[in-house]
């Protein structure tokens, strides 16, 4: 995985690379997609969430340049493997997830791994962020939003880097934000696909509900 699907397409920071090397990817899986955690696209997990894309992790992480002690907010726990690599590379992660479930199986995982002193998860609206703990030197969105949530963005520290994907359900661009004493400078590192952000902040739940009303619709139509 890490040569042929990160190195090899151009990541290029060792200190992801390594973390993503050293994390057992398996345990992030349910038990029957084990056979398939190293495989270069998502994966489906649990309250019909997904864990990204190998590549895509390590391109958001990488973005995010952090560095131990880094305070970082993460949206979107989902099974905790993007918060575990953030916390083998020494950040301290505050993540938020709205479904208790997977909070629940993300703290487990983490435990096991020696983490759960480095990754705290709390079950909120992430969209808003974590007003009490701002600012943050770095926050990473691992769903998509309609547009950079305003909350967001007043979290973030000065030079500090927002990661996040963007636009509508169909298909987004990654974006970096970075934010300057005269403003916000933003950058696009190419088109994704992410599971939407559900909150105040970003789209609401009855959108995607019929969002994937019509698509299962759809999908349905063009069966022979």
């Amino acid at each position: 995985m890490v040569e042929h699907q990160l190195r090899a397409r151009g990541i290029r920071d060792e200190r992801v690379l390594a973390a993503m090397a050293e994390l057992p990817r398996e345990i992030f899986l349910p038990l029957e997609l084990e056979e398939d955690a190293y495989d270069d696209t998502a994966l489906p997990i649990a309250a019909g969430q997904t864990i990204s894309q190998p590549f895509i992790v390590a391109l958001m992480t990488e973005l995010l340049e952090p560095n131990p002690g880094m305070r970082v907010l993460e949206v979107g726990t989902g099974s905790g493997y993007q918060a575990a690599v953030l916390g083998r590379l020494g950040c301290d992660v505050l993540s938020i997830e709205r479904q208790p479930e997977l909070a629940a199986a993300a703290r487990a995982r983490l435990a096991s791994l020696g983490l759960a002193d480095r990754v705290r998860i709390e079950v909120a609206d992430g969209s808003v962020g974590w007003r009490l703990g701002a600012p943050f030197e770095g926050i990473l969105v691992t769903a998509a939003a309609p547009r950079v949530p305003d909350p967001l963005r007043r979290q973030l520290a000065d030079g500090g880097r927002l990661v996040i994907p963007v636009g509508p359900l169909s298909g987004q661009e990654l974006l970096q934000v970075i934010r300057r004493r005269e403003g916000f400078e933003e950058r696009t590192f190419g088109g994704c696909v992410f599971v939407p952000l559900v909150g105040a902040a970003a789209y609401d739940e009855e959108t995607v509900i019929r969002a994937r009303r019509r698509w299962l619709g759809s999908w349905r139509g063009q069966r022979p």
